[in-house]
């Protein structure tokens, strides 16, 4: 089941820990009952989030950045795992079960997912990343992903370098995409990042074109900085009105019909619902 040789990710460090940090155990920082999800993934009662500490990039903007960066959270063994699935299923009655950065844990999750369904105990399973993927890996656990809720953050090698220290990005994440579209449900969210909207309609143009107008997109402008984003330009402000609308615009322009565009007042969110206002544990997670 478990290799200390992990290859997971676009970077095959090899090792644990790799680049990533996770070690041997899967560290968990909260989980609960996520009512902020795009609709048909938080449903009435919720998508059933857990949020796994470490990342497989290291975004200078990560609004999670005391569990994806720091590494804060708690060690679970498989049997502790699948007791937090069970009480997502059967006590908060989730839609799903919603692993948010799960990659350098995705042998632990498929045991605890199995051990589950010998239960009878069964939920779609919903796949939250960054989008920055191998499709073998996919593939090898695509029945965690029944839905891929999927970023398609940068278009250029560099700013993916800069921004977020994952080279091959571009390359990985449309592949990706294009994977779950073939293979699985599928929503594309497109984050529109200070100086860089041109990224994002690049990346509304190339799904258009290499994938299909019919994919759901969900256009954010809820960007805020924070880590240390505070202290690098551009992505220390907000994104302007204009940088925003000239993303909607392009996503109608390509005829994507099926999806959600943020209001821009969206840009001000609630700030006790960003990951670093978060604690850690059980807990729902924008319930109104």
């Amino acid at each position: 089941m478990f290799s200390s040789g992990c290859e997971l990710c676009p970077r095959r460090c090899g090792k644990r820990p790799g680049f990533c940090g996770a070690g041997t155990l899967p560290r968990l920082f909260r989980w609960g009952p996520h009512f902020g999800e795009e609709p048909p993934i938080a449903g009435e009662k919720g998508s059933g989030c857990i949020f796994f500490s470490r990342c497989t990039m290291k975004c200078l903007y990560c609004q999670n950045s005391p569990w994806s960066w720091k590494g804060e959270g708690k060690d679970v063994s498989v049997e502790e795992l699948s007791s937090i699935m069970r009480t997502l299923a059967l006590e908060d009655k989730v839609e799903n079960w919603n692993f948010v950065s799960p990659t350098p844990y995705l042998p632990f999750i498929r045991e605890s997912y199995a051990s589950l369904k010998k239960e009878g105990i069964t939920l779609p399973t919903v796949w939250n990343s960054s989008g920055y993927e191998r499709v073998e890996t996919l593939q090898e656990y695509s029945e965690l992903c029944d839905t891929a809720l999927f970023d398609l953050r940068y278009s250029r090698e560099e700013t993916a370098v800069k921004a977020s220290a994952a080279p091959g990005y571009v390359e990985m994440s449309r592949a990706a995409v294009k994977w779950a579209w073939e293979n699985a449900g599928l929503i594309v969210r497109i984050l529109v990042l200070p100086g860089h909207a041109e990224e994002a309609v690049e990346n509304l143009k190339w799904l258009a074109k290499e994938v299909s107008n019919e994919v759901p997109v969900s256009i954010m402008s809820q960007y805020t900085p924070a880590y240390a984003a505070l202290k690098t330009p551009p992505f220390d402000r907000s994104v302007t009105k204009e940088e925003y609308e000239s993303v909607a615009d392009a996503a109608s322009d390509l005829g994507f019909e099926c999806g959600w565009v943020q209001g821009y007042e969206s840009s001000s969110p609630d700030l006790a619902l960003l990951g670093e206002n978060m604690t850690p544990g059980h807990g729902a997670v924008g319930q109104v």
